[in-house]
């Protein structure tokens, strides 16, 4: 939001080749409460000016000799790329208005100077171009701010996919554990239903689980005697629930129940007596 201050504090250019004229400006500037105001009287450094020092508004005679105001304007075209010229230019000549405005000037002060209607229009000039500076800024910022915002999405990303590549290694890792396992492993969901045996349960039983059906089976590694691990898979997950591993050689089954409560899952537990 631009303020009154921020108005008057804008720098302004005085251009005019007649000193009297410039001295005038000045003044009736200064009075209005402007602080920064520069001038010169040589219309072939406006343009060198205005690329140092980027003025918020310029007061452009436009009858001087060697180098017109038409002709500082195109000059000042170059220099403000979206082509906003902050120009006011100052005239005499009543068939000048028109024209300076198709030049790109944005408004006009005629000569004798009036000072109620030169505060009026410097006044509106300063605060659209302070706007226009001040969404230009803003869209700038925007812009970087979109920028970094894409980026940081491609870093979380390629987070994600660095993450999902190591968690697919784990479960490679452990799959291969499981494969080659001593020990007979049996995974369950939380119902108790098997969805996987490796392979040295199956060697101990002698069946699959499919040939014998769920309880046929566990009961037939049982009868072994040797101690196996069973595992309960997460719904919706390929993760596996570590911690049910010591609950199993605990003598603990899936479902938390102790030996003896449910359907037997620990070798070393008492069974139904639906087993012998």
């Amino acid at each position: 939001m631009v303020s009154l201050a921020d108005i008057l504090n804008a720098r302004i250019l005085v251009v005019d080749d007649q000193e009297a004229n410039v001295r005038l400006l000045e003044g009736m500037l200064r009075i209005a409460g402007y602080t920064s105001i520069e001038s010169t009287m040589d219309p072939f450094k406006v343009c060198e000016l205005h690329r140092k020092n980027r003025y918020s508004l310029i007061l452009l005679d436009l009858q001087m000799p060697g180098m017109d105001g038409f002709q500082v304007m195109e000059g000042l075209k170059e220099i403000e790329e979206d082509g906003y010229l902050p120009v006011l230019v100052i005239t005499a000549q009543p068939a000048h208005k028109l024209r300076a405005l198709e030049a790109g000037a944005k408004d006009f002060v005629s000569k004798p100077f009036d000072l109620a209607e030169l505060r009026a229009r410097v006044h509106n000039i300063l605060e659209v171009r302070l706007l226009h500076l001040e969404t230009r800024n803003y869209s700038k910022v925007l812009e970087e701010t979109v920028r970094e915002l894409e980026a940081s999405r491609e870093v979380i990303r390629l987070f994600d996919i660095a993450e999902h590549k190591a968690a697919e290694e784990r479960l490679h890792v452990l799959s291969d554990a499981v494969e080659q396992s001593p020990v007979s492993i049996v995974i369950t969901d939380l119902q108790g239903n098997i969805e996987y045996v490796n392979p040295k349960a199956t060697e101990t039983s002698g069946y699959t689980f499919e040939e014998l059906g769920v309880d046929e089976f566990l009961y037939m590694i049982r009868a072994t005697g040797e101690f196996w691990l069973s595992v309960v898979r997460l719904p919706q997950s390929d993760e596996l629930m570590d911690s049910e591993i010591p609950r199993a050689k605990r003598g603990v089954d899936l479902a938390g129940r102790p030996p003896g409560s449910g359907r037997c899952l620990d070798p070393r537990a008492e069974c139904p007596t639906r087993y012998p």
